[in-house]
């Protein structure tokens, strides 16, 4: 296998990758790993995906009904090392882990944590510590 062209132009860099020009402000992970699966983790990815997208603050192609200058990225992971009090969302750069999220919990996660910066308390189990 050869080694990749690193690139240093940053204009090339954006063409090649969009996302780099976008206002993002928070990085959300949801875990549909093993243990989350069976409690619901890719019910509530796909309600994360749902309402993000139709508020337009999803970061991603345009062409899958996202918005390129979106101030959200949304990923999906294996394990945030709750496993066993799934399913974990964990709210970055604030450093917020939430616990056995429901469905019916992502609209409140979005606008009260994702919108206006206040945790949700009744399902935080740990916080960043500044």
């Amino acid at each position: 296998m050869g080694k990749p062209k690193f690139i240093t132009d940053r204009e090339e860099l954006e063409k090649l990758a969009p996302m780099l020009k976008a206002p993002i402000k928070r990085q959300v992970f949801v875990c549909t790993g093993k243990s989350c699966s069976k409690v619901g983790g890719e019910e509530v990815l796909s309600e994360f995906a749902r309402i993000l997208e139709a508020k337009g603050i999803r970061q991603g192609k345009e062409k899958k009904g996202r918005n390129p200058m979106g101030e959200v990225l949304l990923t999906q992971c294996g394990s945030i090392g709750f496993c066993s009090i799934g399913v974990a969302v964990m709210v970055h750069p604030d450093g917020t882990l939430y616990g056995q999220v429901q469905p019916e919990d992502v609209p409140e996660i979005i606008e009260e944590h994702i919108e206006k910066g206040n945790v949700v308390e009744r399902l935080a189990l740990m916080e960043l510590q500044n």
